[in-house]
C-alpha cells in the first residue's frame, strides 16, 4: 500500500529523529511538530533569500574583474603604442624613399648611387660600402677603394652587371667611375621611375594609417574606446598621414629637379 508523504509527516519524521531513542513525544513535543509545518514555507522562501546574494556577489567580482583589464592606464599606454608605431613606420618609409632616390644618378657625382649594389665577396653577397671606401674626387667621378684589393675584380663586376650604365676603371688599386652626362631620353626615364617610388612611399604611408584605424576599431569593439573617441584619433591621424605626404612630396619634386637639371 503507497503512502503518502505530507509537509507535516516529512517534518515528524525529522523530530522524531531528533529526540533519543526509546523516548515517546509528549502532546507538547507533537504539536510543536506540526507547528514546523506552518514554517515550511517560511524556510524555502529564507534558503532562497540566503542564495540569493552568493549570485549577486560573484555578479560584481565578475563585473569588477572586467573593469581591472580596461583601466584607463593602459587604455592610454595602447594608444600611446599605436600611435608610436605608425610614426616609426612612416618614418622608416621615408628613410626608403630617400635611399631609393639616392641610388638613381643624376648629372653629379654621389656615392649614394653605388649603395644598392651587392659585391660577391668570399661566396657571400656583400653591399659595396662595406667592403670599400667610396669618395667623390670632383664632381663628376666617384673613387671605389677597397680594404681588400682581393675583391677588385668582384667589384668590378657587380658594377658592371648593375643598372647604373658606367664603366668602371680598374687600375689594380682602386676603381675610378666617370659620371657619364645623362640624355635627354635618359632623364625623362629616370624622373618616372623617380614618380613611381614616390607614389609607392605614398601608398605604403596610407596602408600604415589604415593599419592603425583598424587598430582603434578593435579597441572600441573591445569596449574600451567609445565611437567618438576613434573618430577624434581618426582625424588626428589623418593629420600626421598629411604631413607625411607632404614629405614625400618635396623629396620627390627635389630628385625630380635634379634629374631635369642639365
Amino acid at each position: 500500500m503507497a503512502t503518502n508523504f505530507s509537509p507535516v509527516s516529512h517534518l515528524r519524521s525529522i523530530f522524531y529523529a531528533s529526540i533519543a531513542p526509546n523516548t515517546r513525544p509528549s502532546f507538547t513535543d507533537l504539536r510543536n511538530a506540526r507547528s514546523w509545518s506552518a514554517s515550511a514555507n517560511y524556510v524555502k522562501l529564507h534558503v532562497a533569500a540566503r542564495a540569493k546574494p552568493v549570485f549577486i556577489k560573484h555578479a560584481v567580482k565578475k563585473r569588477m574583474g572586467v573593469l581591472r583589464c580596461a583601466t584607463l592606464e593602459e587604455i592610454e599606454a595602447e594608444k600611446s603604442m599605436i600611435e608610436e608605431d605608425a610614426k616609426e613606420r612612416m618614418e622608416k618609409t621615408i628613410e626608403n624613399v630617400k635611399s631609393s632616390f639616392n641610388s638613381i644618378r643624376t648629372g653629379r657625382a654621389n656615392p649614394a648611387i653605388l649603395d644598392k649594389i651587392e659585391v660577391e665577396y668570399y661566396g657571400t653577397p656583400v653591399v659595396l660600402k662595406s667592403i670599400a671606401q667610396i669618395s667623390t674626387p670632383d664632381a663628376s667621378s666617384l673613387l671605389v677603394q677597397p680594404y681588400d684589393k682581393s675583391s677588385l675584380k668582384s667589384i668590378e663586376k657587380a658594377i658592371v652587371n648593375s643598372d647604373l650604365g658606367m664603366t668602371p676603371n680598374n687600375d689594380g688599386d682602386v676603381i675610378r667611375l666617370s659620371m657619364p652626362q645623362l640624355t635627354s631620353d635618359r632623364r625623362k626615364e629616370l624622373s618616372k621611375v623617380v614618380a613611381k617610388q614616390a607614389e609607392e612611399g605614398k601608398v605604403a604611408i596610407r596602408n600604415i594609417r589604415r593599419d592603425a584605424i583598424k587598430s582603434y576599431e578593435k579597441l572600441e569593439k573591445e569596449k574600451k574606446l567609445s565611437e567618438d573617441n576613434v573618430k577624434d584619433l581618426s582625424a588626428d591621424l589623418q593629420k600626421v598621414t598629411d604631413e607625411y605626404m607632404k614629405k614625400i612630396e618635396s623629396i620627390y619634386k627635389q630628385k625630380e629637379k635634379e634629374l631635369l637639371k642639365v
